[in-house]
């Protein structure tokens, strides 16, 4: 028994300290932008930030230690061995590099655009309001969800691609691309990205969706492309937002009760559950 114990811990500690190695650049990159942005100010948005920032962290390596790999990876595992017909197969590999990593990010964004606002369901809420909960949004409020949330997003935002026959390489291009994306947009910084924020979803556009307010909470659920918002009449210009407050009425925990969060009675009660501003799309 010792001997598997020292196991699992010996696999556990790899497991976190190669977390915490793909974080360092993440927070090279955008500790860098923090500083641009905010110079004197940074000391005081640091602190702000501090106690959700270490109950992000937490959660980050919960959700990569524990939850996840038990939950979503079998799951995920499954969908790769799942027959793919050859003619879909065919149309991908005869399609250059390029155009099938852009086939992978629009179709998984299809597919994230959706599972997010299912999210915003009284049924899903419960799960997914632990991200929402941050007060002081910093880069590290995407790593900011409940295992539960963690798992459902892993495995429905791809399962479009690999039933459409995208190449396997081309939806782990896609995940990287829309990982750093996320890291972008979910960062203290208030720009709309002007043309471009026509077609990408900007920090300012994203942060809108973290907005107190639940009407408007219900809107810009993209994380990279702006096309499904606008097919679908949920996006909204954030121009008129920028700085807005974040964070949910129920209020900002620890990573202890964000992980308790979704099982409260409360949340149970369909009629006590909170609209959390889904739109009629």
């Amino acid at each position: 028994m010792v001997p598997i114990l020292a196991a699992v811990i010996a696999e556990i500690a790899q497991t976190a300290r190669h977390e915490m190695a793909e974080l360092l650049p993440v927070a090279l990159v955008f500790g860098t932008l923090a500083y641009v942005t905010k110079r004197k100010a940074i000391i005081a948005s640091l602190r702000r930030a501090r106690g959700e920032s270490v109950t992000n962290i937490v959660l980050m390596l919960v959700n990569a230690l524990i939850f996840v790999p038990l939950i979503a990876v079998p799951v995920f595992a499954g969908l790769l061995l799942l027959p793919r017909a050859a003619v879909l197969t065919g149309f991908w590999d005869a399609m250059p590099g390029t155009v099938s990593v852009i086939g992978a990010v629009v179709l998984v964004e299809f597919a994230a655009y959706w599972r997010h606002r299912f999210e915003h369901s009284p049924a899903l809420w419960r799960i997914h309001a632990t991200h929402h909960a941050d007060e002081a949004m910093t880069w590290l409020s995407v790593r900011r969800k409940h295992p539960l949330g963690e798992a459902l997003a892993l495995v429905m935002d791809n399962v479009p691609a690999i039933l459409l026959g995208v190449p396997f390489w081309a939806i782990a291009v896609s995940v990287i691309i829309r990982g750093w994306w996320g890291y972008f947009i979910h960062a203290d910084v208030p720009w709309t990205l002007g043309v471009l924020g026509k077609v990408l979803i900007s920090p300012a556009a994203h942060r809108l969706h973290h907005i107190r307010d639940e009407t408007l909470m219900g809107t810009n659920y993209g994380n990279m492309l702006t096309v499904w918002d606008k097919a679908f009449g949920t996006y909204c210009d954030p121009a008129p937002h920028l700085n807005c407050e974040t964070g949910i009425a129920e209020g900002t925990r620890d990573a202890w009760g964000e992980l308790l969060r979704p099982f409260e009675p409360r949340y149970w009660r369909k009629a006590d559950a909170p609209p959390a501003g889904e739109l009629a799309g």
